[in-house]
């Protein structure tokens, strides 16, 4: 769902819940350094990055509505959705990645790369 508003929307005016400012700010606080166009599976899921990534999760506990909740994230922004091209992540890990890659510029050639499925009715 998200990848075909990317494909019909400016990215950086997109917004994907009403604590965007507040995910997007904490998520550069925690990860300064992370790259976000293609992420680093390992570096996510390995002890150090879980208890790093548990830290920051937690802190949004009370503020996104099932923040834990298992979600898929394209691991490469060049790519479309697949199964070689997704990991799972919480929800918030999901919104603060997505919302840097929007914020940073990464989603920009989205629109003008892959055009927007339209539904068959």
């Amino acid at each position: 769902m998200l990848f075909q508003i990317l494909c019909s929307v400016d990215p950086r005016i997109l917004r994907l819940t009403p604590h965007d400012d507040l995910i997007y700010k904490t998520f550069r606080e925690h990860f300064p350094d992370m790259k976000v166009a293609v992420l680093n599976e390992d570096e996510i899921k390995s002890p150090e990055g879980k208890v790093k990534w548990r830290e920051f999760c937690e802190k949004f506990k009370s503020v996104v509505e099932d923040y834990s909740f298992g979600t898929l994230i394209r691991s490469d922004v060049d790519t479309e959705y697949s199964e070689s091209n997704s990991i799972l992540v919480t929800r918030i890990q999901f919104y603060a990645i997505e919302l840097a890659r929007n914020r940073e510029g990464c989603n920009d050639h989205v629109r003008s790369k892959f055009k927007p499925v339209k539904d068959k009715q």
